[in-house]
């Protein structure tokens, strides 16, 4: 198991993992559609997004969620 001071960087790894596969395919599918070459052309469009969004997670998050904080009311 990895331990607790690992959460944040475990989260975004995740995130961003799940988020750059599935946007990705999205992505490549609408501009070229299924062919021979798709999943070549997914893999390099996957790890090219991929080493933006984990540091983007990394950044983006802890800005999220103060602003969430301050939108969402307390009861």
């Amino acid at each position: 198991m990895i331990p607790k001071k690992y959460e944040f960087i475990t989260f975004a790894f995740f995130m961003s993992l799940f988020m750059t596969l599935l946007m990705s395919f999205v992505i490549t599918l609408i501009n070229v559609g299924f062919s021979e070459a798709f999943f070549f052309q997914w893999f390099g469009a996957f790890w090219r997004a991929y080493i933006i969004a984990f540091p983007a997670v990394l950044t983006v998050v802890p800005l999220v969620r103060k602003l969430v904080k301050k939108l969402v009311a307390e009861h």
